[in-house]
């Protein structure tokens, strides 16, 4: 039996038609199914392969708030989000107790609603309890994120997160990892869209790199994050004077 909250997601092309600029992504045009088989897999590209957009469409049909929050957030602050949910088939498996769409961008947002809860509750707990106590808006963005993970996640969750790693130093990507490890041997998913070679580096998670050709499964050291980063890293003159050479003479 898979275990798994999420098993697979198609794309009905038929449905894949409008004017709307992402049916031309490459994730749409060359792209059918994914199937889940890791309770950590990595979306992963350039910037503009898509990979938010499919993560924020799984978000929608798995009944997320399009700006991020559990399943009990509605507000809406901007109606941005694309289409893209409307054409696809998503197969679920158990249900989950949990669940969490993270969008960095959108946090902030998500943070002034709790407030706003907060405000209106007349029985029960504060909303902001289950985020450690303290508003979000009085940390730092970095501190808001792991505040999210280390309180308000409680395991045998879905976890959709968008770029966790645009708030967070490599030290604490690397709490990330390890608060991660702990909710997945609580029988957590998580399915994240992410440019950062820490986080990619979770062992036995599948990592779907978005191209223009499709949609491709890639072991972690075959990745571009990985051996660009390593290569910098290795020899970050000889690189920095590629580039910069480079730049001069544009």
């Amino acid at each position: 039996m898979n275990p798994l909250y999420l098993k697979r997601v198609a794309l009905r092309r038929e449905q894949a038609a409008g004017g709307s600029y992402v049916w031309s992504l490459p994730v749409v045009k060359n792209w059918r199914e994914l199937v889940f088989q890791s309770p950590v897999t990595f979306f992963c590209g350039e910037n503009g392969s898509g990979k938010s957009t499919l993560l924020e469409a799984l978000a929608i049909c798995c009944g997320f708030n399009a700006e991020g929050g559990g399943k009990n957030f509605q507000f809406s602050t901007n109606e941005t989000h694309a289409p893209l949910y409307r054409a696809l088939e998503v197969a679920k498996g158990r249900r989950p107790r949990d669940g969490y769409f993270l969008r960095a961008e959108s946090f902030y947002n998500v943070a002034t609603e709790i407030e706003r809860l907060d405000r209106d509750v007349t029985i029960g707990r504060p909303v902001v309890e289950s985020y450690g106590g303290v508003s979000l808006h009085r940390q730092s963005h970095g501190e808001s994120f792991l505040t999210l993970l280390l309180n308000r996640f409680g395991g045998e969750g879905l976890y959709l997160l968008d770029e966790p790693e645009a708030a967070l130093s490599p030290a604490r990507q690397m709490t990330m990892l390890a608060r991660m490890h702990e909710l997945a041997g609580l029988g957590s998913q998580f399915i994240i869209a992410t440019h950062s070679p820490i986080l990619m580096a979770y062992p036995g998670a599948d990592i779907y790199v978005l191209t223009p050709e499709g949609v491709q499964k890639t072991p972690y050291r075959q990745t571009e994050h990985y051996r660009l980063t390593r290569r910098f890293l290795e020899d970050p003159e000889g690189m920095l004077s590629i580039l910069l050479s480079q730049s001069s003479t544009d």
